[in-house]
């Protein structure tokens, strides 16, 4: 056991080094996370050896765990601290929202897919992400009962930037989300302002569909 946990210790490190320091993530912050969170824990144990590797992998439900530098890439655009609250619609995996969970003070996650749900709530606890609080629920209509957020991200692509997600945004606060067709999507990063929003894009990018009411039709 000791062994196995120092391997996956030993692949964490040199995906960090490899796939995000040489690749320009440079939060302090983001890269602690990426090195702490055990990612093999959040795929099936036939893909735990391939968890590490510079590339998505399916969870099931049609869903994938998006490879590490998406991830890091995202968490390091939407600059989050430790006194922050943040949004994260479509748990998946759970991977991205244990990422956001080391750097900020409280993550929600909302899941609209129940087996997903049941098994990322269920790993939380074994890992003792206690700060990590999530729904069953249609997550293109945000959770609105806890906004406002200071971060929202979205982890999967929709025709548009849902304004639900815009209206529970802090001023001052940033949303990031992928927008385009079921194919190809641009990552956009959406800061709300005392006037209105301002949008940037980050480049392209490629997501699971975002489905639900401000999202795609399944």
């Amino acid at each position: 056991m000791q062994n196995r946990e120092a391997k996956y210790k030993r692949l964490r490190e040199e995906m960090v080094f490899r796939q995000l320091e040489m690749r320009g993530i440079s939060d302090p912050l983001v890269l602690d996370a990426m090195r702490s969170v055990p990612r093999h824990l959040f795929v099936s144990e036939a893909l735990m050896d391939q968890a590490y590797g510079d590339y998505p992998l399916p969870i099931g439900e049609q869903q994938t765990i998006s490879q590490p530098l998406i991830v890091a890439e995202m968490t390091q655009a939407i600059g989050i601290g430790p006194d922050d609250r943040v949004l994260e619609i479509g748990t998946g995996s759970g991977y991205q929202a244990a990422i956001l969970s080391r750097i900020a003070f409280r993550v929600y996650t909302v899941e609209r897919i129940y087996s997903l749900y049941a098994r990322t709530r269920k790993l939380f606890d074994q890992l003792q992400y206690y700060n990590i609080v999530t729904r069953y629920s249609d997550g293109t209509s945000g959770w609105k009962e806890e906004s406002p957020y200071d971060a929202i991200v979205v982890t999967a692509g929709g025709p548009e930037v849902p304004e639900p997600l815009v209206k529970q945004l802090a001023v001052g606060g940033k949303l990031i989300i992928p927008v385009g067709d079921k194919y190809t999507q641009e990552l956009i990063k959406v800061t709300r302002t005392e006037t209105g929003v301002k949008r940037e894009s980050l480049g392209s990018c490629r997501f699971v569909k975002l489905i639900g009411e401000h999202g795609w039709k399944e």
